[in-house]
């Protein structure tokens, strides 16, 4: 029972240390206040920061699971702690008067030591408490992963609210003490399964099978899965990225065009408790069905001009995109095993680079083309999606037990 227990306290204590974490996608919150500071900065250097942290994050992660071999979570983690309290308390030093060598700060400061310290906590955390959740991974990294993408929401209009009462420099300063003691306490819960009683040597270790990494991406079925997520990343960030301005085109208030981030919220639970049940086959035709629908409901309220339709997309887009990361975190976990899951882990979340530029990207060159209309930008939904529900279909089933 209290090995029961102790799995719980370390999902709330994860989940609780990603919501902190989560804030590194709060960066809009961050821009306007930049801006007002230092007005010689370009809204493509300001975007530069958040760009440069994701990359990091990427890179990090995977540096981070290579570091679990060698040294407790505990360490990784609170190696993160000092990177994101050095890169917030930093920040929050940078000197208004000199715009041009505070904006490199900023790129090393937020850029590099934020984002990589976002990455190494988020790859420690989720990697080590899914472990404990052998039997419902699915369902813990839907929690965790929830808590992560709601940090910028939850968090972040606190943020706002902050910064408008004492300023963009205290604040970051604030913060930079606030993320580094809870992942410093929040630590001390992140330790890997323990061992039962009564079970023979091999029997006790947890981590006896799985593909290493070079094995990994040997697979075809590891490339094939990665396309999958690209795809339906591409296509929901088609929406994601400009969810408030399209609910405004078609007469539904700006803050409903936030319940993207909501339903994205809900789709990582329900995605996870759903690959629990029913595992990667039904999951990923159900992950995919989100994003074709969001499509086609997107589609009709653009032709009718229909308000309903919009919103409903919307839920749906919500839904796709948050069942992406949660399937990655568990299908990987399922199909190449623990004994090298953060590393592997690590790997596959390089997939959201070339997403987040390729959505963006086509995003804008569709709107410019069609003169600020969505209808286009709409049936690439439908296409991308209906090409991952095909390649879905070469995903044989295969469970890592080597």
């Amino acid at each position: 029972m209290g090995a029961s227990v102790n799995r719980w306290i370390k999902l709330i204590a994860g989940t609780f240390m990603l919501l902190f974490l989560g804030l590194l996608y709060a960066w809009s919150i961050f821009n306007a206040p930049f801006k007002s500071v230092y007005e010689s900065w370009t809204v493509s250097q300001l975007s530069m920061t958040f760009t440069i942290s994701m990359i990091f994050f990427c890179l990090s992660a995977f540096v981070a699971g290579n570091l679990a071999k060698k040294i407790s979570t505990q360490n990784i983690l609170r190696i993160a702690a000092v990177m994101l309290f050095v890169g917030f308390f930093g920040v929050s030093m940078l000197n208004p008067e000199d715009s041009a060598t505070s904006l490199i700060l900023l790129y090393i400061l937020y850029g590099f030591l934020c984002g990589s310290g976002v990455g190494m906590g988020y790859n420690a955390i989720i990697s080590t408490v899914n472990k404990s959740f052998a039997d419902r991974a699915g369902l813990a990294s839907g929690v965790m992963l929830l808590g992560f993408g709601l940090g910028g929401i939850v968090l972040g209009g606190t943020v706002g609210s902050v910064i408008e009462k004492i300023g963009l420099f205290p604040t970051f300063r604030i913060l930079g003490i606030l993320i580094a003691v809870v992942l410093f306490v929040g630590s001390i819960f992140i330790t890997p399964p323990p061992v039962e009683p009564g079970k023979t040597v091999e029997q006790k270790k947890p981590d006896d099978f799985g593909y290493t990494a070079s094995e990994m991406i040997r697979e075809k079925s590891f490339w094939i899965f990665v396309v999958w997520t690209i795809l339906l990343n591409s296509a929901s960030l088609l929406v994601i990225n400009s969810a408030a301005t399209i609910a405004v085109s078609f007469g539904i208030p700006a803050v409903l065009g936030l319940i993207v981030s909501l339903f994205n919220g809900i789709g990582r639970v329900i995605h996870g408790a759903f690959f629990d049940r029913f595992k990667e086959k039904k999951s990923t035709l159900l992950n995919t069905s989100f994003v074709l629908c969001a499509g086609i409901l997107l589609t009709l309220g653009a032709f009718f001009n229909a308000a309903p339709f919009i919103l409903l997309g919307l839920i749906f887009s919500g839904l796709g995109y948050g069942g992406t990361p949660t399937l990655a975190s568990t299908v990987i976990l399922d199909r190449f095993g623990p004994k090298n899951y953060a590393v592997n882990f690590s790997i596959a979340n390089f997939s959201l680079a070339p997403a987040a530029i390729i959505g963006p990207m086509i995003s804008s060159v569709l709107i410019e083309k069609s003169g600020g209309a969505y209808n286009s930008t709409f049936w690439m939904i439908i296409i991308l999606a209906a090409v991952a529900m095909v390649l879905r279909l070469f995903l044989k089933e295969q469970h890592a037990h080597k």
